[in-house]
Formats: structure tokens, C-alpha cells, sequence
């Protein structure tokens, strides 16, 4: 099974992504511990990496997808895997697209959180540059740079919306129902 969790910052994609990949048996491939991992490794990927989060920048979609398509590759993603951080934006999803192929995810797990209730799980973080108008801010760039991709996606059938709020468990529960169709109505449907 080859997923992809979306959501807004604050809504627990990766822990989310962590839980399901364990209990599915698949990898949680996370951009950024890809990121990290190839920078404490030293790797020619992770030096280049490294140099352009330094100056600031954003690395490059095709940079990423090569990561991810390495990452793929290892024994542990042989039976699937969860996408968690990339695509964040419409045209990362078609780069991604041109590498795996427009039927190379099998479903996309959208958790929905209400803003309010966002803002104030990450300004309980106690971060210093988590300030309401920052996760504001963010909360923004998601709803205009990632929410495309919920359409994108339901447009081939393999968007499921889940309630993001509540006990971790039963958020991990209802992930897993609506991935076995549990939820009465396959895809593109909401639980």
C-alpha cells in the first residue's frame, strides 16, 4: 500500500504516519528525516541538501524526488509506504507523478482539524517561533499551497478525510477503517 497523509501543520501527520505505517507494516517516509538522515550521514545528497536549508532556500522539488525515490527503493518499503511532508504543492505532485506515475499512490489520508484547535495545539508546543500569528501564517501557506492537492488527488478516487481530533488512538482507528473501507464509503469519502 503506497499512502500519502496531508494536513495541515499542527494536525499530527506524522505521528499519525508513524503509528499507521507501524501497525500496516510500511516504511514512514518523512522528507524531513530523509533530509536530516542523508546530512548526518554526510552523503554527496546530504551535503547538498545541507548547504541550501543553510542559505535559507528550499531544495528543489527534483532533488527531493530523487531522495524519495532512493528511500523507496530499501527493504523496509518493499510493501508499501507513507509519503509524509512531500508533495506539498500542486506542482510537486505532478513532478512526483512523472516519476512514480499517476497510479503510484493507492490512497490519500487528509486529516481534518478545525483551525482553533491547530493554533492551540501548537502554541501549547511552547516553541519560540511558534507565535499565534506565525501558526496563522503557516495555516495560510497550507490552505494555499497544499489544500490543492486534496482535488487533485479525489479527481482519481483516493482521497479519505478523517477527523484529526481526539485520543491518538482512535484517530489511528479511524485512519485504518477508512483504509480497509471500513467507512461504508471507500474513498473520497469523510470519517
Amino acid at each position: 500500500m503506497r499512502l500519502l497523509f496531508l494536513g495541515p501543520p499542527g494536525a499530527g501527520k506524522g505521528t499519525q504516519a508513524e503509528r499507521v505505517a507501524q501497525r500496516l507494516g510500511i516504511a514512514h517516509v518523512s522528507t524531513g528525516v530523509m533530509f536530516r538522515q542523508h546530512v548526518a550521514d554526510g552523503t554527496e545528497l546530504g551535503q547538498t541538501v545541507d548547504a541550501i536549508m543553510k542559505s535559507g532556500d528550499l531544495v528543489p522539488d527534483e532533488l527531493t524526488i530523487s531522495m524519495l525515490e532512493e528511500r523507496i527503493r530499501h527493504d523496509d518499503a518493499a510493501d508499501g509506504y507513507i509519503l509524509d511532508g512531500f508533495p506539498r504543492t500542486l506542482a510537486q505532485a505532478q513532478a512526483l507523478d512523472a516519476h512514480l506515475g499517476a497510479e503510484g499512490l493507492d490512497a490519500v489520508v487528509v486529516l481534518d482539524v478545525p483551525e482553533d484547535e491547530l493554533v492551540g495545539r501548537m502554541m501549547s508546543r511552547g516553541r519560540k517561533d511558534d507565535s499565534e500569528e506565525s501558526i496563522r501564517n503557516r495555516l495560510r501557506v497550507y490552505a494555499q499551497d497544499t489544500m490543492p492537492l486534496i482535488a487533485f488527488y479525489a479527481e482519481r478516487d483516493i482521497v479519505a478525510s478523517v477527523d484529526g481530533v481526539g485520543e491518538l488512538a482512535d484517530i489511528t482507528e479511524r485512519i485504518l477503517s477508512v483504509l480497509d473501507g471500513g467507512s461504508g464509503g471507500g474513498l473520497n469519502s469523510t470519517v
